[in-house]
């Protein structure tokens, strides 16, 4: 299979994108960092020797960045056959201190860049009569922490885009599913709360959000196309 992760440079995108080199998928490793997605693609390479991985580095914001994406990875892999929305931002911000900056980034991100990347890929499921696509959304979008107003809100839209894509997918063979998980230990939960706030014993590992995508992708979660599927630690 050929397959797009977003946000594969740390946490839950570079866990996934391991789990799916060691399965044997070709991968377009997408993120912000260069570096990171190289060590992510170095890992791949111990997974799976014959592991094949393009890195795109860039802003998913950028539509035309989002584009290229799509378009190289069909064109450089042979097709597009699954496409994982993982990277993400998240804002810790009370409302009274929320102001264009802060929807922005949020929305920018959490929103639009995944957007970008399914309305682009969408023709190529079409074509093919098979996809599937696994937004990783958030415990947050039904249940927002204190200081997620943005965040929460922009999380919610990927589950709203989960039942479209099922609505208006599902008799052309596209799969969709939305990934919610509580707080999972990466780097972007630390860089909101610290030990004391959010325990390391109360965190998800990535490894654990990263085999439930892999069951939506293999076909172990049918019951939940058009779901949002909550995984709490």
């Amino acid at each position: 299979m050929n397959t797009i992760v977003t946000g594969a440079g740390s946490g839950i995108g570079r866990a996934l994108a391991v789990e799916l080199a060691a399965r044997g998928h070709s991968l377009a490793l997408v993120g912000r960092s260069t570096e990171k997605l190289h060590g992510t693609a170095t890992a791949c390479a111990a997974a799976n020797a014959g592991c094949r991985a393009l890195v795109m580095a860039g802003d998913l914001a950028d539509s035309a960045f989002a584009a290229g994406v799509v378009d190289r990875t069909a064109a450089e892999l042979g097709g597009i056959d699954v496409l994982v929305n993982c990277a993400g931002v998240a804002p810790h911000v009370p409302i009274e201190g929320t102001d264009e900056d802060v929807l922005e980034e949020a929305f920018l991100n959490n929103t639009f860049g995944p957007a970008f990347l399914i309305v682009r890929a969408w023709p190529h499921f079409l074509q093919r009569k098979s996809g599937c696509v696994v937004n990783v959304s958030s415990l947050a979008s039904s249940d927002p922490f204190q200081g997620f107003f943005a965040y929460a809100a922009s999380k919610a839209a990927l589950d709203s885009f989960v039942r479209s894509m099922h609505r208006e997918g599902g008799r052309h063979g596209i799969r969709a599913f939305s990934v919610n998980p509580g707080a999972v230990e990466t780097p972007l939960l630390r860089s909101n709360f610290p030990l004391k706030v959010v325990p390391a014993s109360a965190a998800l590992a990535p490894e654990a959000v990263a085999m439930l995508i892999v069951d939506c992708i293999e076909g172990r979660r049918e019951a939940d196309r058009g779901r949002t599927i909550e995984i709490r630690k």
